[in-house]
């Protein structure tokens, strides 16, 4: 019951926000009574926290995942834009649909009214995320993916802020091809300027 609970609320969530989250709607949609949540979370505060911690440990647990695979660093980078892609569907199944799926990206909204735990997680977001994707341009540079003195710090700040502004960069687009075309380009160009592969890069470069 507990993760049924949770699941619905990340929708109801991104829906309505943490200000609007009713606990009559995530009940009635369940099926249970609003006892039944007060008896596993006590206030909506409790459950807001939980679900959100939850999440952003379960999202950290799949980028760490795809970070740290075996893939190349370019195809890391279309793993993530796949993965945000799924969740874009779950909210928007059909082209005719733009609606906002962003569960960390509402949160940062509402950040404000969500406790303390809560904020503590999407706090440490972005740091875990920039530690997964340096991790893996090390790994990268030691496999001979790219040159040594490839600026580590400034394209996984850039990956994550990718990441952090998601949910906006589909709404501004109008769907998920933008942000497609951001994460794909964005990997272009890694791959162009710092790619050590003859051909590739500056170590390929005709001075």
């Amino acid at each position: 019951m507990r993760q049924r609970i949770e699941d619905l609320s990340v929708e109801l969530l991104v829906n309505h926000g943490a200000q609007g989250f009713r606990f009559r709607e995530l009940a009635d949609r369940l099926g249970i009574t609003r006892a039944t949540i007060h008896y596993y979370y006590g206030n909506k505060q409790t459950l807001v926290d939980a679900v959100a911690v939850q999440y952003i440990s379960s999202l950290l647990a799949q980028w760490e995942k795809n970070w740290a695979g075996d893939a190349r660093f370019v195809d890391k980078i279309v793993g993530m834009m796949e993965a945000n892609r799924r969740r874009y569907l779950a909210f928007n199944p059909t082209p005719a649909t733009n609606h906002p799926w962003s569960f960390i990206g509402r949160m940062r909204v509402d950040r404000d009214v969500i406790g303390a735990e809560a904020q503590a997680a999407l706090d440490g977001f972005g740091p875990t995320l920039e530690r997964f994707i340096m991790a893996a341009l090390d790994q990268a540079v030691a496999r001979g993916e790219f040159d040594p003195d490839i600026p580590r710090s400034d394209i996984a700040l850039q990956l994550v802020a990718i990441a952090d502004s998601a949910g906006s960069i589909t709404q501004d687009g109008g769907g998920f091809e933008r942000l497609d075309r951001l994460y794909r380009s964005f990997a272009h160009i890694v791959e162009h300027a710092y790619g050590a592969e003859p051909g590739k890069g500056r170590r390929g470069a005709k001075g």
